[in-house]
């Protein structure tokens, strides 16, 4: 498995697996002389952290992540950023079925045709426990992102859209909404799905303002292919668009 690394001036490799002893990534290409804390970088794990509402995963992680290296007195040093999160609700028993038989829609036979082993406890490097790691090193990113603003949101679950934005509801509800209306709808609609045994798909959209002309190359590195690979690789991820997308296909 050779392919862990994303970016190119800024780059960072992510490494652990869902039920091993720690995750993390070093991030490689950060300017130095940029503050940086690990108190910076927590609220945004704390953001994705599992287990804060009955809405997600309720596996239990703290998600403290530590700075091992590339920081000195609150500031980069231009040298490779460690960063770790403790693995500390590792339930490997609860995957001993899961050791006999592949799971639908995950990544369990590509394993054993590949390798010829997987490791079946949560999906091993699979896992969207992977993710912290990259929400660790987008925090990074972020000190070096000066005047850019990036922000997300959910503006659909099972099929039910937002009807209007308020960006201070956002960080209101367990949905990341804009949308009160939305979000107490959604709140039914996957108790109703999980009491039947079944789940909702959801659409994210992400905003990114500030980004100056002339990022990217122009053919196999341009800004939109390397953004749409980075979010193609995220486990559940099925279709990105840029701009209006598919839509776009259908004016003149």
């Amino acid at each position: 498995m050779s392919f862990n690394t994303f970016g190119r001036v800024f780059r960072f490799t992510t490494w652990g697996e869902s039920h091993g002893p720690a995750i993390g990534a070093v991030v490689d290409g950060c300017p130095p002389g940029l503050a940086l804390s690990e108190d910076a970088i927590q609220p945004w794990l704390d953001k994705r952290r599992p287990g804060t509402s009955r809405f997600t995963t309720q596996r239990q992680e703290p998600d403290r992540v530590r700075i091992l290296s590339g920081v000195f007195e609150g500031r980069t040093t231009g040298t490779p950023i460690s960063l770790l999160i403790d693995n500390v609700d590792q339930r490997s028993k609860d995957y001993s079925e899961v050791a006999q038989a592949y799971r639908p829609g995950h990544a369990d036979w590509a394993y054993d045709a590949k390798y010829g082993f997987r490791d079946y406890r949560g999906g091993g490097r699979s896992s969207a426990r992977e993710t912290a790691a990259r929400v660790a090193a987008g925090a990074v990113a972020r000190a070096v992102l000066a005047g850019v603003t990036v922000r997300a949101w959910v503006s659909e679950v099972g099929g039910d859209s937002i009807g209007g934005f308020d960006a201070g509801q956002i960080e209101a509800n367990p949905f990341f909404c804009p949308d009160a209306q939305a979000a107490a709808r959604w709140e039914e609609l996957i108790d109703d799905a999980r009491k039947s045994g079944s789940s909702l798909g959801a659409v994210v959209e992400c905003e990114a303002t500030g980004v100056p002309a002339g990022w990217g190359a122009p053919l196999y590195a341009k800004l939109d292919s390397e953004l749409a690979a980075a979010m193609m690789s995220i486990n559940a991820v099925k279709g990105v668009e840029i701009g209006d997308g598919f839509a776009a296909a259908r004016l003149r």
